[in-house]
């Protein structure tokens, strides 16, 4: 391992690379610079050109109102102004239990028979019973058309003509779904919970669900997702101040960093540690709170999954979990406090000369405003043709004959179907709805083209977060290496380091996401598969499915860091890829003990700070969700699960911390590169001058020796 300031030997040479040497023009960022990468370069132009022309036949052949208006079975809106369903509002479906295929998720259909009502059913009825006295109500459910005096009851159902079976629905977003509600923990279908079948036998609702409580307990979860729903509609508000306060906390917490970096890290480390001591006080209140009351000691196994989480808060095993999790956390930080103390002083002044450099390129706070804005932009782009090619899908019908004929499966037109020739070769055959599809060369190739646009959206958005880090690399590192800081700082860093980006390493950063997007290619596609062997049987393939999902997360983990850090030599040197990431990795390699403890100890730090802001936005909306405490009278809203806007608001206030913190992380990496590399070009002579500041010196027991007087 090399020591700072000494050149290591040959084998040292050979096996971690060449150290960087003196070089008296080198005054930070390299401007005279070449165009990097050129073929990945053109790869991603003609990659995001193919990406515009999958958009376009997506756009050209997808309908987005099949999604958000329902259509019945042969593509008809439902309740638009003229058409033959213009007084058919809702959308019914003969089987709502087959929407918990998985087809749902891919074309964005249920596969059963759907039709569109003037109203939805509101009582229980099946065929059979309807056909005997009834008929005329149950008639309006049938495919239009449907006499019945040309088929009896099971034709009826083995032709898919007509529902089993009639239950009481309610309309949402113009679609009937079942009335489903909850009485005494008994789900229930309307008011009633008897029905009377085609024999006169009076049965339990409960058994006419079951298949639906089956299919992955579709009804719960129709009823959760509702519940969570009406929570957002009547919280959405207050859940934005919380966000608001979470972004002004960020704020607050990065402009005193620029003035009291050491305090405030370790003020954030108490806070931290008060903030679990609290949890902890907290749960063992809860805990002693349920020693006395019934019911408490049942474990979570036997409790099993309840949709009504509270349930959990009630049971003393869950706090007592809680409280041991927040222990072992505070455990753990204490101890890494104890034996990191040193490691924490020269973390602060890493800390510090990034509050500096950021106070100087102020306007890197905003940065994050611009990657996020081309995130949206792919996310848009992405959604919206996922959408459009999902539902580019048609609604393919063939012929159905009971006996022999030469024209049976092949596909036909329900309008013409009557007086066709096929209806005359074949007079008992219909031509019956078959599935949602195509049999074009187009509708074949509508998977690879869902896959072509899942990849196209990793790359984009690896090449859109790379932009970002060479661009404040580029800024910070200008910073750095200005030896009379800020006088020797160009005039706008920030914007001429996207400019060299974008105009010389185009290519570079390219090939790096596209490496990063294969990896995670893979992995969403070893997670398809994972899902489609969960009901195997063989343990050898779920023991090796688990080491690959491991071994390519391990993987993009890695890459992640390695392709960070490429980019700061980009950013500096303007070298290919696969030099700047030779280079860093070297680099680094020499410096080991310095990148396991400085860096990750910075890391650390900001990481507390994330779980400050969110711990403290988390706390005061549980508190304010919960009634702990009102602002006025009755400020909280009624809600039905108050986890739901809490755990937005956290969610949500870490995205923003991580946004603000992002950029002291991205300097603190970039100024940690430099002072490698300063500590390996030079040596504090009048010649070769350290480009570190003060402080970093006082702490390494470096000087900068005056030039000698003539």
């Amino acid at each position: 391992m090399s020591v700072p300031g000494v050149w290591p030997d040959r084998e040292t040479e050979a096996r971690l690379g060449t150290p960087q040497k003196y070089d008296p023009t080198f005054k930070g960022p390299i401007y005279n610079r070449g165009c990097t990468d050129i073929i990945c370069c053109v790869a991603l132009l003609v990659a995001i050109v193919g990406y515009v022309a999958v958009g376009i036949i997506a756009w050209t052949h997808g309908d987005p109102r099949k999604v958000i208006y329902p259509t019945d079975s042969r593509g008809q809106f439902c309740g638009q102004k003229g058409t033959k369903n213009a007084d058919k509002p809702y959308l019914f479906y003969f089987n709502i239990v087959k929407c918990a295929s998985p087809l749902v998720l891919l074309e964005f259909q249920c596969p059963t028979p759907q039709i569109c009502v003037e109203k939805c059913p509101d009582r229980y009825l099946t065929l059979l019973n309807a056909w005997a006295s009834d008929f005329e109500y149950y008639q309006q459910f049938c495919v239009p058309g449907f006499q019945k005096s040309r088929k009896s009851v099971a034709e009826a159902l083995r032709d898919g003509d007509c529902p089993a079976v009639l239950t009481p629905s309610k309309p949402l977003a113009q679609r009937c779904f079942p009335a489903v509600h909850a009485h005494k923990g008994v789900v229930m279908v309307g008011n009633e919970t008897t029905y009377e079948d085609g024999l006169g036998h009076r049965k339990n609702v409960t058994d006419l669900l079951e298949g639906a409580k089956k299919a992955n307990g579709v009804l719960e979860a129709r009823q959760l997702a509702m519940r969570i729903f009406e929570d957002y509609t009547v919280s959405w508000y207050w859940i934005i101040i919380g966000l608001v306060i979470a972004m002004m906390l960020s704020l607050l917490f990065v402009i005193l960093l620029r003035f009291l970096a050491g305090i405030m890290v370790w003020v954030m480390i108490v806070m931290v540690i008060l903030v679990l001591g609290y949890g902890i006080f907290h749960c063992y209140m809860e805990y002693a709170r349920l020693r006395n009351e019934a019911g408490s000691d049942v474990s979570v196994v036997d409790l099993g999954f309840q949709t009504d989480l509270r349930v959990y808060l009630h049971l003393r095993q869950t706090w007592i979990a809680f409280m041991i999790i927040l222990s072992i956390l505070e455990g753990i930080i204490i101890l890494m406090l104890i034996f990191l103390r040193k490691r924490i002083l020269i973390a602060i002044a890493l800390i510090k000369e990034a509050s500096r450099a950021v106070g100087y390129v102020m306007c890197s706070m905003l940065y994050p405003l611009v990657t996020f804005f081309l995130l949206c932009l792919c996310i848009a782009y992405w959604a919206s043709t996922a959408v459009f090619l999902s539902t580019s899908n048609e609604a393919v019908y063939k012929i159905f004959n009971d006996t022999a004929c030469p024209v049976a499966r092949k596909t036909c037109d329900p309008e013409t179907f009557p007086g066709s020739n096929e209806s005359r070769l074949c007079p008992g055959a219909r031509c019956q709805f078959a599935f949602y599809g195509g049999e074009s060369g187009y509708h074949r190739a509508l998977l690879g083209l869902q896959i072509f646009n899942v990849f196209m959206f990793f790359w984009l958005v690896n090449f859109v977060l790379a932009l970002g880090q060479v661009t404040l690399a580029g800024a910070f590192a200008s910073y750095y290496w200005a030896l009379r800081k800020p006088d020797d700082l160009p005039a706008f860093p920030l914007f001429s380091a996207f400019g060299r980006a974008l105009r010389y390493h185009t290519g570079s950063l390219a090939f790096g996401a596209l490496i990063l997007a294969i990896v995670q290619v893979i992995r969403v596609m070893l997670e398809y598969l994972d899902h489609r062997l969960k009901a195997a049987e063989n343990k050898f393939a779920k023991f090796l499915m688990t080491c690959l999902k491991c071994c390519f997360w391990c993987l993009e983990k890695f890459i992640k860091f390695l392709n960070r850090n490429a980019y700061i030599m980009i950013a500096i040197y303007g070298t290919n890829f696969c030099t700047s990431a030779r280079n860093a990795f070297f680099l680094l390699m020499r410096n080991i003990i310095r990148v396991a403890v400085l860096d990750k100890v910075t890391d650390f730090l900001f990481l507390l700070g994330k779980l400050l802001v969110v711990g403290s936005v988390g706390i005061l909306a549980f508190f304010f969700f919960t009634h702990r405490i009102r602002i006025v009278q009755d400020t909280a809203p009624p809600l039905n699960y108050y986890w739901v806007p809490i755990l937005t608001v956290i969610l949500g206030s870490y995205l923003i911390a991580h946004g603000f913190f992002s950029v002291y992380g991205m300097c603190v990496d970039t100024l940690f590169l430099c002072f490698l590399e300063d500590l390996e070009r030079n040596d504090g002579s009048a010649e070769r001058p350290y480009f570190m500041s003060s402080n970093l010196k006082k702490l390494l027991n470096k000087t900068n020796k005056k030039p000698a007087e003539s």
